[in-house]
């Protein structure tokens, strides 16, 4: 799809580049020395054109492939905005609920306190179905310049007054506190979750569109085709990756492939990561992401944010127990993030769920793919 261009004034925050650049090495020629003269050896092009039959592209009655994960979801989903839900990522927190429902999941570190604890942020396009999600906490700048890729509406309970530039963008929608209080024997901070319908009556009482709206940009991945997936072992530069040990010191998160059903199985504070509320299933993804960008710190409290904005970096692309460098680059809040292979082509994603986590270039060099 054709993304649509915007004049949009981009949004006052710290930046601070770190450029990295991709190429790709031309092949030499080989000479063959004989007793006349040299001679370079070419290859001649077959010019005879196989006919190859067109397969006719799969449909569904009632149903579309989702912009968010290729997975085939109802139409009557097409035009909605998909939900940013911020959760809790403390210890104390867990165990979680209904997570397994997002279609993409964003973990980064949320503070340079606290052992440099990570939160997520997660992409749902089917909201309606969510019956208890969460817990809900606090947001971030950092947040406010990914969300909007999806044209999404960012769910969370309040957040530093660092966010206030970001809430005034006519690209932010979002929906703070007020949701539901379920006493789980927690702290107050621990027990707020959305529930059964709260999203539709809020966005209805607020006045928020739940169609995209005329900051969206188009959809954000491009996936092979089920019938051709990707196989990343073709890459030149492919390394194996079944196991990804994330630099997050506080909760130890990792990913662990899994053959049987080729997904990445999550885990964090050496356990399985499960969700209480889709029968105790472990957060599993199709496709992992993991972006290095640098942060700014503001202040002695470990607010923070990391700089993604008109910037550039390194990154990996892991799908099928195998992983392949790439870069990255992003020009404003609204804009999708464009992931690239070494040869510069844009990549393309497998039919799943997406899990996407940002380290910081002060610990890059303590990821660990194996």
């Amino acid at each position: 799809m054709k993304k649509k261009l915007l004049t949009i004034v981009l949004s006052a925050v710290l930046v601070c580049s770190t450029l990295a650049g991709c190429g790709s090495k031309t092949p030499e020629l080989e000479t063959i020395e004989t007793d006349t003269e040299t001679t370079v050896e070419t290859e001649v092009a077959d010019t005879t054109e196989e006919e190859v039959p067109e397969v006719p592209e799969e449909t569904r009655e009632g149903m579309y492939r989702s912009e968010l994960t290729n997975d085939w979801i109802d139409e009557a989903l097409k035009n909605q905005r998909p939900v940013a839900i911020m959760v809790d990522n403390e210890k104390t927190a867990l165990d979680h609920y209904g997570l397994t429902q997002a279609d993409i999941i964003y973990e980064m570190m949320n503070s340079t306190a606290n052992d440099e604890i990570t939160r997520f942020m997660c992409i749902v396009k089917d909201w309606g179905s969510i019956t208890r999600f969460g817990s809900i906490r606090s947001v971030r700048p950092t947040n406010f310049m990914i969300a909007p890729e999806y044209n999404a509406i960012v769910i969370h309970d309040g957040g530093p007054f660092y966010i206030d530039a970001f809430l005034s963008n006519p690209w932010v929608d979002h929906l703070s506190g007020g949701f539901a209080r379920i006493d789980n024997g927690k702290s107050r901070e621990f027990t707020e979750y959305v529930t059964t319908g709260e999203i539709e009556a809020r966005l209805e009482a607020n006045g928020i569109d739940k169609e995209y709206n005329s900051y969206y940009m188009g959809q954000h991945w491009q996936f092979a085709s089920p019938s051709a997936p990707v196989d990343l072992s073709k890459a030149s530069d492919s390394k194996d990756c079944t196991l990804v040990d994330l630099p997050f010191p506080h909760n130890g998160s990792e990913l662990s492939y899994d053959e049987a059903s080729g997904t990445y199985l999550y885990s964090e504070y050496g356990k399985a990561h499960i969700d209480l509320e889709n029968d105790n299933k472990q957060l599993a993804f199709t496709n992992v992401i993991i972006q290095c960008a640098s942060h700014t710190q503001y202040d002695d409290n470990g607010y923070m944010q990391f700089n993604i904005i008109n910037t550039s970096g390194d990154g990996y692309y892991i799908t099928g127990g195998k992983a392949i460098p790439i870069t990255w680059t992003k020009t404003h809040d609204a804009e999708p993030t464009n992931f690239f292979d070494a040869e510069g082509n844009e990549i393309t994603l497998n039919t799943g769920k997406t899990y996407v986590g940002l380290v910081s270039t002060s610990r890059w060099e303590e990821l660990i793919l194996k």
